[in-house]
């Protein structure tokens, strides 16, 4: 396969051990291709300008700039790239953190390989991957907090549906099921969500609504 036609992944990860692991589960891929790895989050902001990748993988745990700093700093820089969160940290503040600074994907740190692979993927065909264990802290969250939380915005019940289903990170595909409509549909009402509200994008959409995290 040429490299034009391959995905472009930037790894920043402080720990050589998990850096050189992940490079090589992904450089044996096809369809994949490591194009810089960073130990800091300077380094990588300082490079940022000059460097090219359609998906980086961002560590939270870094000494100096932390992964949330970083995505918040280099995202509206390259709006087109996507950010995943890889982490050992569980914690929904976390993750809302990072959904707001612009991240698309929250992984553990012992992700399996397959599944690394499949969320890096699944990221750029317009998922937003988390671990099923982030996954389901993201669901008791809302269950338990964010129906009080949320404002009104004057959106629809089936428009606070769908936020509800952006901000857990589920696919298109998934909030279609959910609510029982087609993938078109939820695209359309993403659109009015998106001009109601005044953003362009999912995260800041989430951010809009849940201006106070969860």
């Amino acid at each position: 396969m040429a490299d034009q036609q391959r995905l472009h992944i930037i790894i920043v990860e402080d720990d050589t051990e998990i850096r050189d692991l992940t490079r090589l589960i992904l450089q044996r891929e096809p369809d994949l291709a490591v194009v810089k790895c960073y130990a800091n989050g300077e380094d990588f902001l300082k490079e940022w300008p000059t460097v090219e990748a359609d998906v980086v993988l961002m560590d939270i745990g870094m000494p100096g700039k932390n992964g949330i700093e970083c995505v918040a700093e280099a995202k509206p820089k390259r709006s087109h790239t996507l950010f995943m969160i890889t982490t050992v940290f569980e914690n929904p503040a976390y993750i809302f953190q990072a959904l707001c600074a612009g991240a698309s994907g929250y992984l553990l740190k012992n992700t399996g390989a397959k599944q690394l692979v499949e969320a890096v993927r699944q990221l750029v065909e317009g998922g937003a991957p988390m671990s099923p264990a982030i996954a389901r802290l993201v669901v008791d969250s809302f269950q338990s907090q964010t129906r009080a939380r949320i404002a009104d915005h004057d959106l629809t019940p089936r428009e606070k549906e769908l936020i509800d289903g952006l901000a857990q990170g589920l696919m298109y595909k998934e909030i279609a099921e959910r609510m029982g409509c087609s993938t078109g549909t939820v695209k359309v009402h993403i659109r009015n969500v998106y001009d109601k509200l005044q953003v362009n994008s999912r995260h800041e959409a989430v951010r809009k609504v849940y201006p106070g995290g969860v």
